[in-house]
This record gives C-alpha cells, sequence and structure tokens, in this order.
C-alpha cells in the first residue's frame, strides 16, 4: 500500500511579485464589494471585511 499525504492547508508560496501584486489587488477589491454588499445587513461583518481590506492595502503598498 503506498503511502498518502494530505494537501489540505498547504501553501504555494508567489515567487513572482508581479502575480502577487494582481492577487492583492483582486483580493483588496473582493474584500470592498462584499463589505458594500452586506454594510446594512450585518455590520460587524462588513467591519472586519473593511479591515481586512485596509490591511491587504498596505501590504500591496509596501510592495508597489
Amino acid at each position: 500500500m503506498k503511502n498518502q499525504y494530505c494537501k489540505v492547508g498547504t501553501t504555494t508560496p508567489l515567487t513572482n511579485e508581479e502575480n502577487m501584486i494582481s492577487l492583492l489587488e483582486r483580493r483588496y477589491n473582493s474584500f470592498i464589494e462584499m463589505a458594500a454588499q452586506i454594510g446594512n445587513s450585518n455590520t460587524k461583518l462588513a467591519e472586519f471585511l473593511q479591515v481586512k481590506a485596509t490591511k491587504t492595502r498596505k501590504t500591496l503598498e509596501k510592495l508597489v
């Protein structure tokens, strides 16, 4: 019987900086859009998404 290795929780590092920047830009836009959509119905979740967007923007600014 062969050994099987679980890949759940594994991460692939982003070695290409251009890919990392585009990924962070997509995540930032996604967080902002979700926060705007959820805004009135669930304020705690909207605040959480705004904080995530802020952290993502700061990381993005460091790279650019």
